[in-house]
C-alpha cells in the first residue's frame, strides 16, 4: 500500500510530481522515488510513495525500472504467488520477492491482457519508454483510489485529491453538482469529483497515454456483467460454496511480510474475518472500539463490546480495546481534510483512530469486514424495502393514521435516544415510494423537494441530474431480482463512493493498509450467484453468509442484533457541537456564498435540537462539507482549517 502521482507531459513535470509525493507522504513513510524520461515535446515523471509489506527489501523499491518499463503501483495482488509461478516457468526470472516485481512482469507479458487476472486492490501508472505511452488503471471494484486530471494534452495523476489541488497551485474550481451530490448521499459519488476538472478512474477501467496526445479508454471488468453472470448461474442451480471462497480470501489477504490485525467490532462481519484469521495466524491482534457511557446511553447504541471480547476469547486473539472520547473540535477538520472529498459518515473517525492506535503498536496491515453488507443484503434498509412491498398492501386509512401518529413521536428526550422511533420516521419516508425512488430515500438524505429548499435555487436542474444518475444507475441491469438489484446498487455507488472510499482516505492518513477480504472478484461472483431470497430469509439480512458463518462461530455471535460502525452523533451535537453548528449555520461560509439557504439550515437545527427529528447526521455532513469548502476556496487543499 503506497501513495503513487505523476505527470504526463505536463508543464514543469520534475517539480510538480515532487510535490505530489510530498503531499502524500502519509500514506508511504518507508520510501521515496521518483522517475523522469522524455516524451515527444515533454517528459512523463513517476512518482512513488512507499509502505513496505511485501519485500521490505530494495528490490521493491519504486518507481520500479525493468528493461524499458516503468510501474509506480498502489496496492497488493493476493494471486501474487500463483502469477509468479507461472511467469517463471515461462522464462522470467525475477530479483526479489514483491508483488510489484509479479505486476510489472505481468504486464509486460500480457499488457492490459493480464488485468482480468489480477486478484487484489490497486491503482497503478505503467510506462513504456519504446512507445511513450503511459497507462493508468484501477482496481475491478473500485477498492484503492485514483484521481486524474488532463489539460492541452498533458495529464497529473495521483491517489488523493488533496495531491492535485496542491500541485496546480489553487487553480482547481469547486464543482456544484458534487456538492449537491455530497448532501443527498453524504458522500460523493464514484462517477463526480469535487473539483470540475478532476476526475476518478472509473473501477475495472484503463486509461492510455500517447506521445501525439491522443487518450484511449477501456474496461477490462464491469459489475454489471457480473451480476448476470450470477443470476445465469443460480438459475442453474450452480450456487457457490461460499464458506470455501470466502476462507480462501480471507487466507490470501494474510500475505504479508509484516504484522497483520484485524478490526473486530463483534459483529458478523468482523467476527468471522478475525476467526478466519486467527486459524492461519494463533495469536492475531484485533482492536475494537467502545465510547463514552453517557454516549452510548444517549445514542441507545448496542453494547458491542462483550461480543468483541467472547469472540477473541474463543479464538485466541490478542485484543486491543479503544475508547473514543475524541476531541471531535480538533479531529472535524483533520478527517476533512484527509477524507478529500465532504464524506459525512463520522465512522472515518472510528477507522483513522483504531488504525492510528494500530501503527503504534508497529501494525501496518489491518482485515476489515467492509463490504459484506452491500453484497449480501446486511443493511436494514434492505429489509425495509422488502418490508416496505407488504406495507403498501395495508389499507390506506390504517397507513395514514399511522404515519400521523408516529410523526407526533419525539426521537430523543432531554437525557437519551430512541433508536425505535428514528427506524419508524425512516421507514415511513420512503415505504410507499417506487422502488428505485424508496431504495434512494431509504438510504439518501433528502427527499427532491427538502434538497431544493436546502440549496441555491440555481442549483434546481442540478438536483435533477444527480437524481437521475441514481435512477440510472440503478436501473442498469437485467436482473429480476428485486435483492440484488439492490445489493448491484450498492456495489456499483454506496461501496466505491463511501465505505471504500473513506476507509482509504482515514486509513492512510494514520499510514496503516486496510484489506478488505469480502470486496475481493470471486467473493463478489461467489455473492451474486446467490438468489435474494437467500440472503434476506425472514427478518434476517445476510442469511447466506450466517449459514457460511455458522461453521465457525457460535449462533450467539452469528445471529446477534446487528451493531453500528458509527459514533454517538446525537451526543455530540448536543454538547461538544453545539457551538459550532450554530456557527457554521447562521454565519458559514456555505451560507454566506448562497449555496446553502440559511432558514432552512435553521429550521433542520432547531427540529433535532428539539427532539422532533434526529438531523444529526445532516448536521454532521454538513460541518463537513462547510470545513472542506472553506479548505477548497481558500488553501485549495494546503492542509485542515483549525479554527471554525
Amino acid at each position: 500500500m503506497c501513495g503513487i502521482a505523476g505527470t504526463y507531459r505536463w508543464p514543469d513535470g520534475k517539480a510538480v510530481t515532487d510535490r505530489l509525493t510530498d503531499t502524500l507522504a502519509h500514506r508511504g513513510p518507508d520510501g521515496a522515488g521518483r522517475y523522469g524520461h522524455p516524451v515527444g515535446d515533454g517528459d512523463v515523471q513517476l512518482g512513488h510513495r512507499r509502505l513496505s509489506i511485501v519485500d521490505l527489501s530494495e528490490t521493491g523499491a519504486q518507481p520500479m525500472v525493468s528493461d524499458g518499463l516503468v510501474l509506480t503501483y498502489n496496492g497488493e495482488l493476493y494471486n501474487a504467488p500463483e502469477l509468479r509461478a507461472e511467469l517463471a516457468a515461462a522464462g522470467v526470472r525475477f530479483r526479489g520477492t514483491s508483488d510489484t516485481e509479479v505486476l510489472l512482469e505481468a504486464w509486460r507479458r500480457w499488457g492490459t491482457d493480464c488485468l482480468p487476472r489480477l486478484r487484489g486492490m490497486f491503482a497503478f501508472g505503467v510506462f513504456d519508454e519504446r512507445t511513450g505511452e503511459l497507462v493508468l488503471v484501477r482496481d475491478q471494484l473500485g477498492v484503492k483510489p485514483l484521481f486524474l486530471l488532463r489539460r492541452d494534452g498533458g495529464l497529473v495523476f495521483a491517489s488523493e485529491l488533496k495531491a492535485l489541488a496542491a500541485a496546480t497551485g489553487g487553480a482547481l474550481e469547486v464543482d456544484h453538482a458534487a456538492l449537491v451530490a455530497s448532501l443527498l448521499y453524504y458522500w460523493v459519488p464514484d462517477s463526480r469529483c469535487a473539483y470540475r476538472e478532476a476526475e476518478k478512474l472509473p473501477p475495472g477501467s484503463w486509461l492510455r497515454c500517447r506521445p501525439d496526445g491522443r487518450v484511449e479508454r477501456g474496461r477490462f471488468w464491469n459489475l454489471r456483467d457480473v451480476a448476470a453472470e450470477g443470476r445465469e448461474r443460480a438459475l442453474s442451480g450452480d450456487l457457490p460454496d461460499l464458506a470455501a471462497v470466502v476462507e480462501d480470501s480471507t487466507r490470501r489477504h494474510l500475505l504479508a511480510d509484516v504484522p497483520v490485525a484485524t478490526f473486530l467490532s463483534g459483529g458478523l462481519d468482523s467476527s468471522y474475518l478475525t476467526a478466519l484469521a486467527a486459524r492461519d495466524r494463533p495469536g492475531i491482534s484485533a482492536y475494537t472500539i467502545g465510547f463514552r457511557a453517557e454516549d452510548a446511553r444517549f445514542e441507545a447504541m448496542p453494547d458491542d463490546l462483550r461480543y468483541a471480547r467472547r469472540v477473541a476469547e474463543r479464538f485466541g486473539v490478542d485484543l486491543h480495546e479503544i475508547e473514543i472520547a475524541p476531541d471531535v473540535l480538533d479531529l472535524l477538520p483533520r478527517m476533512t481534510y484527509h477524507l478529500d472529498e465532504p464524506i459525512g459518515d463520522p465512522a472515518a473517525i472510528n477507522t483513522f483512530l483504531i488504525c492510528s492506535a494500530a501503527r503504534e503498536a508497529g501494525v501496518k496491515v489491518m482485515l476489515s469486514g467492509m463490504g459484506a453488507d452491500e453484497l449480501f443484503a446486511g443493511y436494514r434498509k434492505h429489509l425495509a424495502n422488502l418490508v416496505a412491498l407488504r406495507y403498501q398492501r395495508v389499507p390506506r386509512p390504517v397507513r395514514r393514521g399511522l404515519a400521523r401518529a408516529v410523526d407526533r413521536l419525539p426521537v430523543a428526550s432531554a437525557r437519551r435516544g430512541y433508536r425505535s422511533v428514528r427506524f419508524a420516521k425512516r421507514f415511513l419516508s420512503f415505504a410507499e415510494l417506487p422502488e428505485e425512488t424508496a431504495f434512494r430515500r431509504s438510504y439518501t438524505m433528502y427527499d427532491r423537494e427538502e434538497l431544493l429548499g436546502l440549496v441555491d435555487p440555481d442549483l434546481a436542474g442540478t438536483v435533477d441530474d444527480v437524481l437521475a444518475e441514481h435512477a440510472d444507475v440503478y436501473g442498469d441491469n437485467d436482473l429480476d431480482d428485486f435483492v440484488n438489484r439492490m445489493c448491484l446498487g450498492d456495489a456499483r455507488m454506496f461501496l466505491p463512493g463511501l465505505n471504500l472510499a473513506y476507509t482509504d482516505r482515514s486509513s492512510m492518513a494514520a499510514s496503516t493498509e486496510v484489506r478488505v477480504p469480502f470486496v475481493d472478484v470471486e467473493v463478489v461472483r461467489a455473492a451474486f450467484a446467490v438468489p435474494g431470497d437467500r440472503k434476506i430469509v425472514g427478518r434476517q439480512g445476510k442469511a447466506v453468509l450466517k449459514e457460511a458463518a455458522s461453521s465457525v462461530l457460535p449462533r450467539e455471535i452469528v445471529y446477534r442484533p446487528k451493531g453500528l460502525f458509527s459514533a454517538p452523533l446525537r451526543a455530540w451535537m448536543s454538547r461538544d457541537l453545539a457551538p459550532l453548528v450554530r456557527e457554521v449555520v447562521n454565519d458559514g461560509e456555505l451560507v454566506r456564498s448562497g449555496l446553502l439557504r440559511r432558514d432552512a439550515l435553521r429550521r433542520l437545527a432547531a427540529e433535532d435540537a428539539a427532539g422532533h427529528r434526529d438531523h444529526s447526521k445532516h448536521l454532521w455532513h454538513v460541518l463537513t462539507l462547510e470545513y472542506w469548502y472553506r479548505g477548497a476556496t481558500s488553501r485549495a487543499g494546503q492542509g485542515p482549517s483549525l479554527t471554525a
